[in-house]
């Protein structure tokens, strides 16, 4: 075998080699001036929702210096590419942060940007087969993208009737600077009362947010409250005219109440005018009811005295029997009684007259009866039967002849000495 052919095997079985060891092309070279990985460096995986075209052995930088290179670059099945950097061991990143696709010019190479997390605290370390997820990650403006809005805002995008705008608006403005500036005042104050009230409309706002969701979870319920309500409505449309016949005759009621208590408006207020004597005795009077209240529980004897009650074993009754140091005379004959009380002519009143049965007479004790005169009585009195009671008479007062079967108690006057 020649030299070529030895060179060309050689060269077959290198190229058999490489492509068993994974040999990607020129991808698989370093690239010369590339980042310094040291000794030591560890994989970060980075997940993207567009790698734009970024590509293996493209830089990875923290702060605008080099500090690794991608690895690789794998599509999954959502359309989301998951990038395999390799960064120095030297590098220290928290365990939050964040990845983006930056491009160094206008026209220049993409790379892959690492930075602190902004809005929030840094955490932990970024370890060796970390993963930044989605949410953490994002990418910069292409220059074809730029170029295409400016395409679509210059080709019919209306930018030639900027001027007609700025010249109506112009129109519209001149002369009245000062309602605009007043305008733009209370916009002011109105954005700013509501930057000072956003803790409330974000409080009523979740307070909307709960009630949509209860009544998210009530849907059945509303539902059936919904097919329900047809029916009643369906009556409620059947009796319409009873609903308003009803209604008419509250609004009669309600003008004939009216007037009534118009009219009645002067009685009532003399009659609470008259009232009020009583009701403000009855105020004067709240203790002394109170006390009374008190001794009608333990009548005859007072509270005070129920600790002084004795007791002792009744053999009759198997029970106990109440008694205290304290000696009643009870007076049952109601011919005295009736002698005793009398009723005055002159104001009906029921007083106590001092007179004893006499016989069968109501006289002072130890005096003649009242139809007899004594030495010293300038005045007579007449004695009549009382009713009920035979043979006991009473005395009325300025009658000088009989009157007899005076109904009720009889009626006595003192005579002048």
């Amino acid at each position: 075998m020649t030299g070529l052919g030895r060179r060309l095997g050689a060269l077959g079985a290198g190229l058999v080699l490489l492509s068993g060891c994974g040999f990607r092309g020129a991808y698989s070279f370093n690239l010369p001036g590339g980042a310094d990985v040291g000794d030591d460096p560890y994989t970060v995986q980075i997940q993207f929702a567009d790698v734009l075209d970024l590509v293996p052995q493209s830089g990875v930088r923290v702060a605008d210096v080099p500090v690794g290179r991608v690895t690789g670059i794998k599509l999954k099945d959502d359309w989301t590419a998951v990038v395999t950097v390799t960064v120095n061991g030297g590098v220290d990143l928290p365990a939050n942060a964040t990845a983006a696709i930056q491009q160094s010019s206008l026209l220049g190479e993409k790379y892959v940007e690492l930075a602190k997390p902004t809005g929030e605290a840094p955490q932990g370390r970024l370890e060796d087969g970390a993963l930044i997820p989605l949410d953490r990650t994002g990418r910069n403006v292409e220059v074809e993208e730029l170029l295409g809005a400016m395409s679509l805002v210059l080709n019919g995008g209306g930018l030639e009737k900027l001027q007609t705008i700025n010249r109506e608006l112009g129109v519209a403005m001149q002369g009245r600077e000062s309602e605009l500036k007043n305008t733009l005042d209370q916009l002011d104050t109105f954005i700013g009362g509501l930057d000072q009230q956003k803790e409330e409309i974000n409080r009523a706002l979740d307070s909307v947010n709960a009630l949509a969701a209860t009544l998210a979870q009530r849907t059945g319920t509303i539902e059936n409250a919904l097919d329900t309500i047809g029916p009643g409505l369906d009556v409620l449309n059947q009796q319409e005219d009873m609903l308003v016949s009803m209604l008419q005759s509250l609004d009669r009621l309600g003008q004939v109440g009216t007037r009534i208590i118009n009219q009645a408006g002067q009685n009532t207020v003399a009659d609470l005018q008259l009232l009020q004597p009583i009701i403000s005795q009855l105020a004067a009077a709240g203790s002394d009811l109170t006390g009374s209240l008190d001794l009608l529980l333990t009548y005859p004897f007072p509270a005070s005295s129920l600790t002084a009650l004795n007791y002792r074993p009744d053999s009759r009754t198997g029970g106990y029997g109440l008694f205290t140091n304290m000696t009643a005379t009870l007076n049952l004959d109601l011919r005295e009684i009736l002698c005793r009380y009398v009723v005055d002519p002159v104001t009906g009143a029921l007083k106590i007259a001092p007179q004893d049965v006499v016989g069968t007479q109501c006289g002072q004790a130890g005096t003649p009866p009242g139809n007899q005169q004594s030495t010293t009585t300038t005045t007579t009195t007449t004695l009549v039967p009382l009713p009920g009671l035979d043979g006991v008479t009473g005395a009325i007062a300025g009658v000088t002849g009989g009157t007899a079967g005076l109904p009720g108690l009889p009626i006595i006057s003192g005579g002048s000495q």
